[in-house]
């Protein structure tokens, strides 16, 4: 019976095998990362594919569905260039393209291609150096000038000062010919994107198939940034500098990379508007004045990094950078100028300088490249132009090429002669190469294997003890079969990368050592934008609630209608007229009916103030400060965006009542986040502060709205419904709700949560834990008004507030609003004030 069972297992493994395999055809001409030439299966494949055959197909689709969910949760996201809309800087993102497969390689041969990047890495290093430098390669005639000052990130400023052009990180574009040999594609080498993507590929794959990643001994990725992290460090001239990521916001293609590197390195995520230059050195603008910034490692290009000395058009950049790198007060990593030898222009040129720099032939070779500067290499192109790809030489606009680049087989005669008339025109803007044919990996299409094009990204850091190359990367494949290059354009999937290994690989961590652990209680600065973000994401999410919080009481009401009830068609037509006001809802003139109403509060975008657009508004506020926030935090945000838009305008009320519950569930689990799981730091305070500062507004506005001297009994349970005070009031009282009694609850009483008086009490603590700019003892504005607003709250009586007493709380919690914005986040508008300059 046993051997029956064992029997009909293999026969199913076999099955699942052939199934996954069946049709599975390498494309003529190319080799095929998963087949060898005669059909058999390459030997470090066969655990990947035992492994797989293994599983149902159900089993194997539930594995793909853990991969998938983490890339969503998590918002792992691109952009591609052109989808950009500033109106809604989320309408552009697209969810990373994740392929399930990983491309497998084993540890014998990613030696030779580690060897390779970093020989190449230590090359492009050295000639960055002699080219802001002594400029030997030149005078010799191993580079043409003419290659160098051609390119637009040549930057003449920095030539001669220390450290242009250094690399720190440089990544390689591979591919595999069909003879097996690795080729380089590209180099990047001005602000190299992507190693955030390939760790956010592994923890998706690695989800999906942790027993086949350990099985298989698969390299970690860990050591590689802990390698890179060291290194920055080790540039410092302070023993704990402060390491920004500087980037271009979150309009850039790769800002959830950017953002997801400072928050898994441990560095502070700033844009050019955070940073300033004060006597030499480089300062974060925080909201306790401005502190020093040691590295700054960017991901903008080099020539938008300083608007006085470099492109005047930049607002990416700092002013006065320049200046702070040739005094050598702070390291730019890359070094500013290290763009320069990304250019096609130069790949002809690197075998002759790893043999004059380097004393070595290239480990990788490049792929065949003719600079068309030079009249022999010019000629060679013309003459062959029909087999050749044709490329800008330089990252330059109006070089007539789609993309950068053109296979000229697939011109038609007219675009033909005119890139050829333009090559003999001007030549120095053209390179020729030949026509890649990349090899292909294994993909799911309908439930079976296929293979596709792919080029690999290998990236190099230098460290303290030499280049150390991610044992890894990640691949990029193109949808077309007979594709000849690969970007990240709509169609490409990603795919992990696996270095394998004969042996248990070693667990690293970017944990320190335990004696290596200098303790700390307070994580960091928080700069003024990252402060101002987070109020708003305070302010957002409470406005979410609050009109999440009318369209259930108007709907509750709708559903439970009780003609008999004094008040309640009164108290029904109040709820929708907040509505309106609130900016939520349009006019019952423009509705078809109340529940309409209630239903475009919830649902309508083009309501500013529907439950909708809050959430779309926090959801951007927070993408902006994404690597503050917690996997959990940001897939709530999803969940809450898509409660409220995905399922399209309710047909009945009592749907809409339920889409209302859920979302309010699902701003109660984010409050749960917030008080139990985030450090009670600034960053936190900021948050907290922007959401009673809302609440005391709209709790104020609640009960200018329906309280009154004759204010019907069912208009105060409307109130204690939107401020979730029934419970207390019904404990207390055991009349119905009364106007005094109710007053008291909601806007005085400062052991009700949802009050404004404790509203008031946790902004004035809070904002007196905020740090101050002065010296001189004197309050500052935002802590006056809090002092008046507690003295004001504590000594009201509900007896005597009225609707005026009411707007009074309302507009004196606006004015500390304004205060803490105009003390916290405007530092880039008005003078210093005294204390301003501090250092850290």
């Amino acid at each position: 019976m046993a051997l029956q069972r064992r029997s009909s297992s293999t026969r199913a493994r076999s099955e699942r095998r052939n199934a996954l395999l069946a049709g599975y055809r390498p494309l003529p001409g190319a080799y095929d990362e998963l087949m060898a030439p005669d059909g058999s299966i390459r030997p470090h494949w066969e655990p990947f594919l035992a492994e797989w055959s293994a599983l149902s197909g159900d089993e194997l689709q539930r594995r793909f569905g853990l991969a998938d969910r983490h890339v969503r949760d998590t918002g792992v996201s691109y952009r591609v260039h052109g989808d950009l809309d500033e109106s809604d800087p989320l309408a552009g993102e697209r969810s990373w393209p994740l392929n399930h497969a990983p491309l497998v390689l084993t540890g014998k041969e990613w030696q030779a291609i580690a060897a390779g990047v970093a020989q190449r890495a230590q090359l492009l290093d050295a000639v960055l150096g002699d080219i802001y430098g002594p400029g030997r390669l030149i005078a010799e005639g191993a580079l043409p000038a003419a290659a160098i000052t051609g390119s637009p990130d040549y930057l003449r400023p920095v030539q001669g000062t220390a450290g242009a052009g250094q690399l720190q990180i440089y990544a390689a574009d591979l591919g595999r010919g069909p003879d097996g040999r690795w080729w380089v594609l590209n180099d990047r080498t001005q602000a190299p994107s992507g190693a955030g993507y390939a760790l956010e590929n592994r923890l998706a794959l690695g989800r999906a198939f942790p027993d086949l990643f350990r099985t298989m001994n698969v390299e970690r990725l860990a050591g590689f940034f802990q390698g890179f992290r060291a290194g920055l460090v080790s540039r410092a001239r302070r023993v704990e500098p402060r390491i920004c990521l500087l980037t271009p916001g979150q309009m850039h293609e790769s800002y959830f990379e950017q953002a997801y590197l400072a928050r898994y390195l441990g560095f502070l995520l700033v844009e050019g508007g955070d940073l300033v230059m004060r006597d030499g050195l480089v300062h974060v603008r925080t909201i306790a004045g401005f502190k020093r910034a040691d590295i700054i490692w960017r991901r903008i290009d080099g020539d938008f990094a300083d608007p006085l000395e470099l492109n005047a058009a930049s607002a990416l950049g700092v002013p006065g950078l320049v200046e702070a790198v040739r005094a050598e007060n702070v390291v730019v990593a890359n070094g500013l100028g290290s763009g320069v030898v990304e250019a096609r222009a130069l790949m002809g040129f690197m075998p002759r300088l790893a043999r004059d720099v380097l004393g070595e032939d290239l480990i990788l070779p490049n792929i065949a490249t003719w600079w068309c500067g030079q009249p022999r290499e010019r000629g060679i192109v013309l003459d062959r132009l029909g087999e050749m790809s044709v490329s800008a030489a330089f990252r330059a606009p109006g070089d007539g090429l789609d993309g950068g680049t053109a296979l000229v087989a697939d011109l038609g005669k007219p675009e033909r002669e005119a890139l050829r008339a333009r090559i003999a025109e001007r030549g120095l803007d053209y390179v020729g190469q030949e026509v890649v044919s990349l090899s292909t990996m294994p993909v799911m299409q309908g439930g079976r294997l296929e293979p596709r094009p792919m080029t690999l990204r290998v990236f190099a850091a230098a460290t303290p003890d030499g280049w150390q190359v991610m044992p890894g990367g990640f691949c990029r494949i193109s949808e077309e079969c007979d594709a000849r290059a690969v970007t990240m354009r709509s169609g490409v999937r990603s795919s992990d990368v696996w270095v394998t290994s004969d042996q248990p690989v070693e667990q690293v961590t970017l944990l320190p050592s335990p004696d290596r652990i200098a303790i700390r209680r307070i994580v960091g600065i928080l700069p003024s934008r990252a402060a101002d973000n987070l109020f708003w994401l305070g302010r957002y999410l409470e406005r979410s609630e609050a009109t999440l919080r009318l369209v259930r009481a108007l709907l509750g009401r709708l559903i439970n209608a009780d003609d008999q009830a004094p008040g309640h068609a009164e108290t029904i037509k109040r709820l929708a007229n907040l509505l309106v006001a609130w900016g939520a809802a349009p006019t019952a003139t423009k509705a078809r009916s109340v529940a309409a109403q209630a239903r475009s509060a919830l649902h309508d975008l083009d309501q500013y103030g529907s439950a909708a657009a809050s959430v779309r508004e926090a959801r951007r506020t927070a993408s902006v400060i994404r690597e503050r926030l917690s996997v959990d935090a940001w897939r709530l945000f999803g969940d809450l965006q898509r409660q409220l838009t995905d399922p399209g305008k309710p047909s009945s009320e009592g749907e809409a009542f339920e889409i209302a519950d859920t979302g309010l569930k699902s701003l109660a689990a984010f409050s749960g986040l917030s008080q139990e799981n985030m450090v009670r730091g600034a960053g936190w305070r900021f948050l907290d502060i922007g959401r009673r500062i809302e609440r005391g507004v709209t709790t104020c506005r609640f009960a200018r709205h329906f309280v009154e001297n004759d204010a019907p009994g069912n208009s105060l349970d409307a109130l204690l419904d939107l401020t979730d005070s029934q419970i207390t009031y019904r404990s207390r009282y055991m009349l119905g709700a009364a106007l005094q009694p109710v007053l008291d609850l909601v806007m005085l009483d400062p052991y009700n949560p949802r009050s404004v008086a404790f509203q008031i009490e946790q902004l004035d603590a809070e904002i007196a834990a905020l740090p101050s700019l002065n010296d001189d003892g004197m309050l500052e504005e935002p802590r006056r008004l809090a002092l008046k607003l507690a003295a004001e709250s504590r000594t009201a009586e509900a007896s005597r507030l009225d609707r005026t007493g009411i707007l009074y709380f309302e507009q004196l919690l606006m004015g500390l609003s304004n205060a803490v914005a105009e003390r916290y986040f405007l530092q880039n508008s008005r003078p210093e004030r005294s204390g301003m300059t501090r250092l850290a």
